[in-house]
């Protein structure tokens, strides 16, 4: 990754026109091909950008452009829209190169899957008795995150969030009137379960016979931090 700060103003052209004026900015120029500028506010957002593929090429300054004070310009292009970046550079503050090499990735703690191993291996805060059948329990849409069978041996299907939504209500909700079609799991009930759930996704759930579960993941894994609840 190339970092540069510099005095620069830039201009987008192509499917819609933008002009950042003068101004010190941060410029990034990635592996992939794109480059970012950024300035000192905005959080992580850049005030404009070129995603790849797209081309780097650093040109002479015309007459013109140097008589205003441009010593560097970048003309940045797509390769599949011909949308162009121009950076016109007055003053390079610093420049440098960094070799980050190939990055893992986001791990979060906690994710769904964390989720649903843990309450497979602790079934019964589902309610005693309960059985866990498996784990990624397929149907014709996609897999259902937990099958199990509650005390009087009947079929639940689990589906899991961190964030419990009304898309994800609506997921179980196509998964159980598919499994509700199968003779031999029929009837099945739904658990909605999440680390939260909105009060418009319970709302929803409830008036579809849908139960919800509310996971603590610390005390799931042994963290006496709070208690499981299923109402």
């Amino acid at each position: 990754m190339r970092l540069v700060i510099a005095r620069c103003s830039v201009d987008y052209a192509g499917r819609l026109s933008a002009h950042l004026p003068l101004a010190t900015r941060l410029l990034l120029v990635k592996a992939d091909g794109s480059v970012l500028v950024h300035s000192d506010a905005l959080s992580y957002k850049p005030l404009n950008w070129m995603s790849p593929p797209c081309t780097l090429a650093i040109e002479e300054v015309d007459s013109e452009r140097a008589a205003a004070g441009v010593t560097e310009l970048w003309r940045v292009t797509h390769a599949k829209t011909a949308d162009m970046l121009v950076v016109s550079i007055h003053e390079i503050l610093h420049d440098s190169q960094h070799e980050l090499g190939v990055d893992p990735g986001l791990q979060k703690d906690g994710v769904e899957a964390d989720l649903q191993r843990l309450l497979a291996e602790q079934i019964e805060l589902l309610g005693q008795g309960w059985q866990l059948v498996r784990r990624e329990y397929m149907t014709a849409i996609g897999p259902v995150d937990i099958l199990a069978k509650d005390a009087a041996g009947a079929s639940v299907a689990v589906e899991i969030k961190r964030r419990g939504g009304i898309d994800g209500v609506e997921q179980l909700t196509r998964y159980l009137e598919l499994m509700n079609r199968d003779p031999l799991l029929a009837p099945v009930a739904g658990v909605f379960a999440a680390q939260d759930i909105t009060p418009q996704a319970r709302t929803l759930a409830e008036d579809r016979g849908i139960r919800c579960l509310l996971l603590d993941y610390d005390a799931m894994r042994g963290l006496e931090t709070g208690h499981t609840k299923l109402f």
